[in-house]
């Protein structure tokens, strides 16, 4: 595709709630880089401070799409279909060289937070961030490896690293990243597993009872009585993807002996009795961090096998010129995830 000086049409967001468009030049891409036309992005709760507060660049990091160009030294060919990984990562520091490319210690950029993310039209990334994908899968489906299966089965994989007989989890917050969490750990530990899912909004809590959850409004009941009324003494994992302080200390107090607390949303703190919250029980309290490059070969597998119930998640599609109205109904809380497409 000959791309040189042709513009686009991309999203500016000023803050405020406020998305306006602008024309920019397509970029090319140079060597070691892949030039990608986006098909689809999804949006992701880490936007909020975007589209409130404004960014210099073009946000979006659920991104796929399509090669279109190549720079030199690579060797994905034009045409190829596939999804892009967050964190542009270095490939040479020790974790790198590890396998964990989500803990690299000389990383060049977040796609979409310091450099043009999947709201743009096209986009340049490194080809190491790029990994391909089967062209019979729907590139709006293909997002789902990313947030929802790669966040959710990462942080699932954390917990079994100090429990390796998980039989009852709990989540708090049933926004995508929860959703991503309840959906994997069926895929991962089981259909039959009971997932307890807590969160205030309806909506979601019906959308995670299709997903096979236990809902708990809040609004009705805390987590713990619901636990209780259902016979549970407690969950061996609990995952917290709200980031509130009073979430995390909820799930701690129905942990079971030797169960595991993983942190997956970013926010506030947690207050911790080493004593008895942790020693006498043999409890563990982990952090998840986005995944590892390396995780989306094994959740492509799961998403052809499986790729009817992970659908469910995504709940909205608009287009591009449709993004303000996608925000404003995003943060809302009334949808599962809510995907650009891109036409053409």
């Amino acid at each position: 595709m000959d791309t040189a000086i042709k513009k686009m049409k991309v999203p500016v967001f000023n803050g405020n709630g406020q998305i306006q468009f602008t024309k920019k030049e397509i970029p090319q891409p140079a060597s070691g880089q892949l030039l990608l036309e986006v098909k689809a992005n999804v949006l992701c709760g880490s936007e909020r401070g975007q589209f409130y507060h404004g960014s210099h660049v073009v946000p979006g990091h659920e991104v796929a799409g399509n090669v279109v160009a190549v720079g030199n030294n690579t060797s994905t060919e034009v045409g190829t279909p596939g999804v892009v990984f967050l964190m542009d990562y270095c490939s040479e520091c020790e974790n790198c060289q590890l396998g964990f490319t989500n803990q690299c210690s000389n990383k060049r950029g977040d796609y979409g937070f310091n450099r043009d993310g999947g709201y743009s039209p096209y986009i340049v990334v490194n080809e190491n961030v790029f990994f391909q994908i089967n062209p019979n899968i729907p590139l709006t489906d293909a997002t789902l490896l990313l947030d929802i299966m790669g966040t959710g089965g990462h942080a699932i994989k954390r917990a079994q690293l100090v429990h390796q007989t998980i039989r009852s989890v709990a989540i708090t917050g049933a926004g995508p990243i929860g959703l991503g969490v309840l959906a994997m750990s069926k895929l991962l530990l089981g259909k039959d597993i009971p997932v307890f899912i807590a969160d205030y909004s309806a909506y979601r809590l019906q959308l995670a009872a299709k997903l096979g959850g236990i809902a708990v409004n809040l609004h009705e009941s805390s987590l713990p009585n619901a636990i209780q009324s259902d016979n549970f003494i407690g969950v061996d994992a609990a995952f917290d993807t709200s980031g509130k302080t009073s979430a995390r200390q909820s799930l701690l107090s129905i942990l079971k002996q030797r169960g595991v607390l993983v942190c997956v949303g970013h926010g506030e703190e947690l207050k911790l009795n080493v004593s008895s919250d942790l020693i006498a029980n043999e409890r563990a309290v982990l952090g998840s961090e986005y995944f590892q490059f390396e995780e989306l070969a094994e959740n492509l597998k799961l998403l052809q096998n499986n790729l009817a119930y992970l659908q469910q998640i995504i709940t909205h599609r608009f287009h591009l010129e449709e993004i303000q109205a996608a925000f404003e109904l995003f943060f809302k809380g009334d949808t599962g995830k809510v995907v650009i497409e891109h036409e053409g």
